[in-house]
């Protein structure tokens, strides 16, 4: 039995792992990078060593012959889902929610406007990011709208010391571009209140651990009882941490200043100005603007109000929810097809999450598998050979991997990202 699994991400790593591991059935695990991992190398804040430590025990899996890392091949482009039905025995769609999800706010459109997603895909080095680093030279005043981790993440990249961030693996052009930042403002917006935010408590305690920088919270916006309004301990938490805050006299160089019932109405950022409306609860305790309309100094906005999915050439997409549909992790209406992680279920979870639901996708895929009537990985490989497709194995992700660590070491860190596509190529195809 073959199979093809769409995106090299926790979820197609996990899946390919247990297909191998445990049922020794023969995986070809594609991607449009040139790298493995997904969101483990280009969506983790690269000060999280932890977290993207992972990609260490992920990259364990490609060590088993059965299963092959096929890099720099877009599916629907260099071979369509068709070509691969015919090839394999089954396919599993693994290939996350990538794109950003709008405000739809007079303004939104502005140069200086941006997605939560583009500035994470510059930070942590991805091939196809745009280049921030003439913008932040010009922002001393950034909102961030959001009220999850990722809004964390990037306020606490803004603002903290570069010779903080010197050690991790961060691309060298954006570590030079973070130095001549001029951003001393950050001013994180949400429409809801703090008990609603959905942080960690970890990531929430780090902005307050950043040297040289105060974190601002009105106490207005804290409840009385924390108690009272939750029974989260994780909530509660955030809150005992957003009070102890809310006490401290602000008087660094830099801030983040937290802005809780501020639903975003418009931008103009020539005038650098974000303009919100305050929220109040009605009779019935909904949220509604209260008429009241401030303003937040802004040159720069980045929206972190979450990812979505996006959908396949001649794959089944719900265009409402942004996944593809399925009953038991098979996709409805494409035969010998299954689905797991974000594209399957939308963006929710954590790495953990993501495995639980690998795995039980593979369990129902073996369970209606039947006998195999898949061609030889050399037919395969021809095909995308015969196409001029540069794939990068396993073996050119470990050439890379060995690049970056010379590279890191070369400047006195463990590794330094690599950012370019075409040298990634030209590094993992030994050219």
């Amino acid at each position: 039995m073959r199979v093809a699994v769409v995106g090299a991400g926790p979820s197609g790593i996990y899946a390919a792992e247990h297909l191998a591991a445990d049922y020794k059935v023969e995986v070809d695990v594609y991607d449009c990078l040139p790298v493995p991992f997904g969101l483990v190398r280009y969506g983790v804040a690269p000060d999280h060593y932890s977290i993207r430590s992972v990609r260490d025990k992920l990259s364990e899996t490609f060590e088993n012959p059965l299963v092959r890392f096929r890099g720099n091949v877009t599916i629907g482009r260099d071979i369509s889902v068709e070509e691969l039905q015919k090839h394999y025995d089954a396919i599993v769609f693994t290939y996350g929610a990538s794109l950003d999800r709008a405000l739809g706010i007079p303004g939104e459109d502005h140069p200086m406007s941006i997605a939560a997603t583009s500035f994470v895909r510059w930070y942590t080095g991805h091939p196809d990011a745009n280049d921030f680093g003439e913008m932040l030279s010009h922002a001393s005043d950034v909102a961030v709208i959001g009220l999850g981790n990722v809004a964390v993440d990037v306020t606490r990249i803004l603002v903290k010391p570069v010779s903080e961030l010197e050690q991790t693996d961060i691309p060298q052009h954006v570590l030079d571009a973070l130095s001549r930042s001029s951003v001393r403002r950050v001013h994180v917006v949400g429409r809801r209140g703090p008990e609603h935010a959905t942080f960690t408590t970890k990531e929430l305690k780090e902005l307050g651990e950043i040297s040289g920088v105060d974190v601002i919270v009105d106490p207005k916006d804290l409840p009385d009882h924390f108690t009272q309004v939750t029974e989260s301990k994780i909530v509660a938490r955030n809150l005992d941490v957003m009070a102890q805050w809310a006490k401290r006299e602000a008087h660094a160089d830099k801030s983040i200043q937290f802005h809780f019932y501020s639903a975003p109405k418009s931008m103009d950022l020539d005038h650098g100005v974000l303009s919100v409306d305050a929220m109040t609860r009605d009779s019935d305790g909904r949220l509604v603007a209260s008429g009241i309309v401030k303003e937040i100094p802004s040159k720069m906005v980045i929206r972190s109000i979450g990812y979505r999915g996006e959908g396949l050439p001649g794959v089944p997409f719900d265009e409402e929810s942004n996944v593809i549909p399925s009953t038991d992790s098979a996709v409805v209406g494409l035969p010998n097809s299954y689905v797991a992680g974000w594209i399957k279920r939308g963006p929710s979870g954590i790495i953990g999450t993501n495995k639980k639901d690998a795995v039980s996708c593979i369990n129902t895929l073996v369970t209606r598998s039947s006998e195999s009537s898949a061609t030889s990985k050399q037919e395969i490989d021809q095909l995308l050979a015969d196409r001029n497709i540069d794939i990068v194995d396993f073996a050119g992700w470990k050439k890379i991997d060995a690049h970056e660590k010379d590279l890191g070491k070369s400047r006195g860190r463990e590794r330094t990202t690599v950012h370019g596509r075409e040298e990634l190529l030209r590094i993992g195809l030994g050219r």
